[in-house]
């Protein structure tokens, strides 16, 4: 079967639902989603708490009610929804190749928009060595098991990890029946803000940060996993689980095996100042740019690059080739990593988005074909959204670069 659709949004969470909801509010006719799961939402589906929803929809929600919100914002709006549907390759022209329990699907559009957000990094990635037993799992795991399920995995696991799906993940334990024998985190520093950080104190729960997860030890399942403090002394923790949180990486696996391939840094797309990439026709938005952000903060990206879409489509797309933003190490990321000169009269990114790899001390400037037109000094923290506004300037620049000095 061949399906034609004047926009394809690729992804079912907020990003996508808000993209698609978005075309249609601006009069696209045909905007269809296609999602692997069964249900619109993305990963709020597995999250058995709150808050969610209360700047979209004027209330809170847990994570299942959010994803079924979802659901009926992109049916009142119109919106076809293909869930089962796999995306299996991205096409020069638009042009998908999509899998489900049909058969192989073509299907066509004048844009795709990608939204496939991210997912945390699980053991295989992190070089944790020790035995194989049954228990260790990562955050959406064992979301997926309690919200689905009604099941917990583990009554004493240890939580390796510090962001805010970390203490997502303590909480889901916590309202469960678990209670976990420890938080650890490598850095010196928790990497979610307080309040959050103070959750594990409250509940009683030992946090060691500088804590290092070495060895997991078990036969069948988890029986203890050895840790080395800061101090570097090891210690042995009896637990009957290993919880992996955080360490997201952006769901691009599509365009890594398109043209399309990945931005340094964030190994997600690299777009423009309208959600754009370097092909035109495809566009982007959500945690799929970098990861890892916020329900919220995804479905209003996605918003806004669903109205740049839709301005493109009334448009006509300009094909100049964009100029790639450069940045210094230790920074790890900026999103956009392009500017076009012709971009749309209302930006979908206003600002730049950085996120540094490790903690520093110095100054961050921006420069416009090697003038300074911008700077701050601070001590940056890893994983942490930092807003450089777009100068006007910035798009008509022939180089556009984030110097960095570090203090010592």
């Amino acid at each position: 079967m061949s399906t034609v659709a004047d926009v394809i949004v690729v992804g079912g969470g907020p990003a996508g639902v808000a993209a698609a909801v978005e075309l249609r509010r601006r009069g696209v006719k045909h905007v269809t989603i296609v999602d692997r799961e069964p249900h619109l939402g993305g990963a709020t589906r597995h999250c058995s708490h709150s808050p969610f929803g209360m700047r979209e929809f004027g209330r809170l929600y847990f994570g299942a009610a959010y994803g079924r919100r979802l659901e009926r914002a992109a049916a009142a709006a119109g919106v076809e929804v293909l869930t089962g549907h796999s995306v299996v390759s991205l096409g020069e022209q638009g042009a998908l190749t999509v899998t489900s329990p049909r058969g192989v699907d073509m299907m066509s559009a004048k844009r795709v928009v990608i939204a496939t957000g991210a997912r945390e990094t699980p053991r295989s990635a992190r070089f944790i060595s020790g035995d194989r037993p049954v228990g260790v799992i990562t955050t959406g795991t064992l979301q997926s098991y309690a919200a689905f399920h009604g099941l917990m995995p583990f009554r004493r696991p240890l939580i390796v990890g510090s962001e805010l799906v970390s203490y997502s993940a303590l909480l889901t334990c916590l309202a469960h029946g678990a209670r976990p024998v420890a938080m650890v985190e490598p850095n010196p520093y928790a990497l979610a803000r307080a309040p959050f950080t103070w959750l594990p104190r409250l509940a009683g729960i030992p946090f060691h940060c500088g804590a290092e997860l070495i060895d997991i030890v078990g036969q069948n399942r988890v029986e203890a996993a050895k840790i080395r403090l800061e101090n570097g002394t090891v210690q042995t923790l009896a637990c009957d689980g290993v919880l992996l949180t955080g360490c997201f990486t952006p769901e691009s696996a599509l365009l890594l095996r398109s043209l399309q391939g990945v931005a340094p840094g964030s190994a997600g797309p690299a777009i423009d100042q309208d959600g754009r990439m370097q092909n035109p026709a495809y566009f982007a938005g959500g945690n799929v740019l970098r990861a890892v952000e916020t329900a919220g903060w995804s479905f209003r990206e996605g918003r806004r690059v669903g109205a740049a879409v839709a301005e493109d489509l009334a448009r006509g797309t300009a094909g100049e080739a964009p100029v790639t933003v450069g940045f210094d190490s230790p920074i790890k990321l900026v999103v956009p990593g392009l500017l076009r000169r012709n971009g749309l009269a209302t930006p979908a990114f206003q600002d730049f988005q950085l996120r540094f790899e490790r903690r520093v001390r110095g100054c961050l400037s921006l420069e416009l074909n090697g003038r300074e037109v911008w700077s701050r000094k601070a001590l940056w923290l890893p994983e942490r959204r930092i807003l450089v506004p777009i100068p006007p300037a910035a798009f008509k620049a022939g180089s556009v670069h984030f110097r960095f000095t570090e203090e010592s």
